[in-house]
């Protein structure tokens, strides 16, 4: 059973977000820790418009370093949900008391969303040096994919406001990728897959948000059988699979 071998992988991918993530923000909070614990000093001088502007930008890029990592971490660790997920599905166990067709639908929703998103997110954020939008979108999609999950034991409310929260970080992501990451691709099959990445979303967005928008208020909606057969596969193949290859062949340096 394939599934086994392949939760026990994920894990391992949610530990190396773990770790990562200390290692991130364990100097931070050693230096906070510190100048908490230190007297205070004299301070030196601040000389106003010291630094070029090219300086400041660059310095202002590593400030916000923390919005790329957040998505990495997320893109790390939540394919163990759908690896979970999955596991539960093929032994037939109704993990949570989850239905077995919710359960294989988590499967996919955690490595398009969870993992592709919060991938191409992070990449967008970094292409783009973190900008607004770039930001929204590097935050919004780990934000939304864990309202989604939180709004499976919480509440339909919950899972309404994790979709909306998610569809502003995919919208941020394909607009900055149509908008300025497009135009400036290698060759022609490149854009042409940036530019089917970024198109779907904004159709498939929609329906994410009518699903949710119907379950929590009871609003004519698709059903989980059409949903899957449209939002669930063009979401695969038109956004994940064709930005992963898009960034793959731009050369993108890692994360």
């Amino acid at each position: 059973m394939l599934a086994v071998p392949y939760l026990a992988l994920t894990a391992a991918l949610a530990g190396v977000a773990a770790v990562r993530a200390w290692t991130y923000l364990a100097p931070s909070l050693r230096a906070t820790s510190t100048a908490a614990a230190r007297p205070l000093a004299g301070r030196a001088p601040h000389t106003e418009g010291s630094g070029s502007v090219t300086h400041q930008r660059t310095a202002g890029v590593g400030q916000r370093r923390w919005v790329v990592e957040v998505a990495v971490w997320t893109a790390l660790a939540t394919p163990v949900v759908g690896a979970l997920a999955l596991v539960a599905e093929r032994a037939g166990v109704r993990l949570f008391g989850f239905r077995l067709s919710i359960l294989a639908l988590t499967v996919a929703h955690f490595h398009v969303a969870g993992f592709a998103a919060a991938l191409v997110a992070g990449l967008v954020a970094r292409a783009t040096a973190a900008g607004a939008l770039g930001t929204t979108a590097a935050l919004c999609v780990p934000g939304g994919t864990l309202l989604v999950l939180l709004g499976f034991f919480v509440g339909d409310e919950v899972e309404l406001a994790g979709a909306a929260v998610l569809t502003a970080g995919m919208w941020a992501a394909g607009w900055l990728t149509w908008r300025d990451v497009r135009p400036h691709s290698p060759d022609r099959v490149t854009r042409g897959l940036l530019a089917a990445s970024s198109a779907v979303l904004a159709a498939t967005m929609v329906l994410a948000l009518s699903w949710a928008l119907g379950e929590a208020t009871g609003l004519p909606h698709p059903s989980i059988t059409w949903m899957a057969a449209t939002h669930g596969v063009t979401n695969a193949l038109g956004f994940a699979l064709c930005a992963v290859l898009a960034w793959r062949r731009l050369g993108a340096r890692p994360l």
